[in-house]
């Protein structure tokens, strides 16, 4: 069995991070270059860089504060936030990341899965999906969880699979900043969905919610953003509380 990875997020508005609740409320949480470091140091497995303004504001993403955050890692970087062709694709690779994270652009356009596949590779290609329950299923939404489309999430991870996704990073966005543990009932149905991993993403509160979600789904990653920027618990705690659950950990 693959060891299951550990990721910190950094949200990102106008160079700085961000924080919120159900994707609300959003709350400066630091500096990402410092973060980096701090979570490069830490053990985390990889980082992910979401420019979550970018798509809302019909930008590309900041490359100066990709750059910037990729200088201090050894680590895997994910980068995300108004790439929408593949020329954005190659320049944010260009630029520091490891891999691609696409989201709205693929809503509108899913074939550009496909064509980053088979431009880069699927291992650098991840279908971001942001999901939020609608009677007994989910929906995706885009525009950093602005704008609600008629997709099931579901079907969707299953569709961009088929595309050439190498990953996918999956939020919940009713569990999103509430610190109430992973929403293991949406990450279950994805992971039974999909054959490539599944990152969940939105609810960490404390240790025993990364236990739960691997013990519970077949996600490959979890991810938290505020549980450790605020160093309310730390990466290595988490790890060695995993290890301790007979959960593998790298």
């Amino acid at each position: 069995m693959l060891a299951k990875r550990v990721i910190p997020c950094l949200d990102v508005r106008d160079g700085r991070v961000v924080k919120g609740v159900n994707f609300k409320g959003l709350r400066d949480a630091g500096d990402p270059v410092a973060l980096a470091r701090r979570y490069n140091e830490a053990g985390a497995d990889e980082l992910v860089f979401l420019d979550i303004t970018a798509s809302v504001e019909g930008r590309k993403i900041f490359l100066k504060v990709l750059r910037e955050t990729a200088s201090q890692l050894f680590i895997p970087l994910s980068a995300g936030g108004g790439i929408k062709t593949i020329e954005d694709a190659r320049v944010a690779l260009a630029n520091g990341a490891d891999k691609v994270s696409l989201n709205t652009a693929i809503l509108e356009n899913p074939e550009l899965i496909r064509q980053a596949s088979d431009e880069f590779g699927s291992q650098c290609i991840i279908a971001s999906i942001d999901a939020k329950r609608a009677g007994g299923k989910w929906r995706v939404f885009t525009y950093g969880g602005r704008e609600e489309t008629s997709v099931d999430a579901v079907e969707w991870a299953k569709r961009c699979e088929r595309l050439g996704a190498g990953e996918i990073l999956l939020t919940s966005m009713d569990a999103d900043g509430t610190k109430r543990g992973f929403d293991i009932e949406l990450t279950r149905a994805v992971c039974d969905a999909v054959r490539i991993p599944v990152t969940a993403s939105g609810g960490a509160g404390r240790k025993q919610d990364f236990a739960d979600v691997f013990e519970k789904t077949r996600a490959d990653a979890a991810l938290a953003a505020s549980l450790f920027h605020y160093e309310e618990t730390s990466i290595g705690a988490v790890k060695k509380f995993l290890k301790k659950q007979g959960v593998e950990v790298r």
